[in-house]
């Protein structure tokens, strides 16, 4: 048993662990974690207390995984406020590099979670069950800043849009007169239940048509066309269209340049195609998923989570606080807020936690000083901050971290 006594100090390093996925990059996260690359994709790097992938934190009594340093120390790390309302920490941050696109999928709400997650355990289907849609009782919304040029899509295009691409699509003129008369959902629904016989008869002439433009460079990422056809080109199966091909046609196409952000809320589609960001989400593991995977699609479950409505993208650019360092994508989500932190020489910032707080360097050197406690990140590293602690950090050139916290 550890002495909670021991536990003196509000300021904590932590060691992400990082996810291995095959649509991941090369070398974009070993080469921030100043890590050597033993020859597998690198998708994500958690930091978090998620029982799939808890961080590591360095404490007095040595180190430990921070969801069993949470059950020892859970009102004194988050906050009583946070301890009672969540009884858990309550969000999951994350580096991603997308080299691949990421299936279409879209995050339950956290009452179809929980009934989805009961109804399972219920059944006895294991937690690592391939076929098994909630991993555990959570809602998962998540807001994401662009770490680079990043692309995604986000949400069904307006109707006005959605129609003028389906027209404008010669392979998809048939579902002009099924989306005006049954809309979103009767639209998504008969892509979805079609057999793959079908799919295939649908989306061969299309990807016929659009692969040489791709191979001679000729489609521009602003279209549905490039994305569907780098999707077959990195399939290494050619005798199977994926159903979610339609899906890059249905939904918004988004770019987002470096610092810019976008809030993904709970039933609105998406997928990422491209790039690194930041991301950061309530603490939750559940996807449903919708094409362009190898992975469990459950189409009935699927088409009760998704808001079948249209989505009018809206990019988040930040709000600056008054001592012009941290800038706040403020969203609607209550267990977790993302900021950003930028500081040049012989400039300070000071703060006070009033929950827990989790920091990560993504480029230069800080220092950061708790009451008597000191820690010096570099870029890549990372630290936990209890509730109630007041800090402050410098640095000697110029920094930039991201800050995870719960808001108030």
């Amino acid at each position: 048993m550890i002495n909670e006594a021991t536990q003196t100090f509000n300021l904590l390093a932590l060691t992400g662990q990082i996810q291995n996925y095959d649509w991941g990059g090369d070398n974009y996260i070993t080469k921030l974690l100043k890590r050597k690359n033993d020859g597998k994709k690198i998708a994500e790097y958690w930091l978090g207390a998620h029982r799939k992938a808890p961080s590591i934190i360095k404490t007095s009594v040595g180190n430990q995984t921070l969801d069993n340093f949470l059950k020892r120390n859970l009102k004194k790390c988050l906050g009583k406020r946070v301890a009672r309302k969540y009884g858990r920490l309550p969000f999951l941050f994350k580096v991603l590099d997308v080299k691949k696109t990421l299936s279409i999928q879209v995050h339950p709400s956290k009452k179809n979670a929980e009934k989805g997650f009961k109804e399972e355990n219920i059944l006895g289907i294991p937690l690592t069950a391939p076929y098994r849609n909630y991993k555990d009782d959570n809602h998962k919304p998540e807001i994401m800043v662009a770490l680079s040029e990043f692309w995604l899509l986000h949400g069904f295009l307006p109707k006005s849009k959605l129609i003028a691409r389906l027209e404008e699509t010669p392979e998809f003129k048939k579902l002009v007169n099924i989306f005006k008369e049954e809309g979103y959902f009767g639209l998504y629904k008969n892509v979805m239940e079609k057999s793959n016989e079908e799919v295939y008869e649908i989306l061969k002439p299309l990807i016929d048509r659009i692969t040489p433009l791709y191979k001679n460079k000729k489609l521009d990422k602003n279209s549905p066309d490039f994305w569907a056809a780098k999707v077959v080109d990195e399939s290494t199966n050619n005798k199977k269209l994926d159903r979610g091909i339609f899906s890059i046609y249905f939904f918004n196409i988004m770019k987002l340049n470096k610092g810019e952000a976008v809030f993904q809320k709970e039933g609105v589609p998406h997928a990422y195609l491209e790039g690194q960001n930041i991301e950061l989400m309530a603490n939750s593991d559940n996807v449903l998923r919708g094409g362009l995977t190898k992975k469990h699609v459950d189409v009935a479950e699927l088409l009760k989570n998704i808001v079948f409505e249209e989505t009018n993208p809206e990019v988040l650019y930040g709000c600056l606080k008054k001592d012009n360092l941290e800038r706040v994508y403020e969203t609607e989500a209550k267990d977790f807020e993302l900021s950003k932190i930028n500081i040049a020489e012989s400039q300070v910032y000071k703060a006070k936690s009033r929950s827990v707080e989790i920091l990560i360097v993504i480029d230069g050197e800080i220092e950061i000083v708790e009451t008597k406690s000191v820690l010096n990140l570099k870029k890549g590293q990372s630290a936990l901050l209890k509730a109630g602690s007041i800090y402050k950090i410098t640095s000697k050139k110029k920094a930039t971290i991201y800050k995870a916290k719960v808001p108030y």
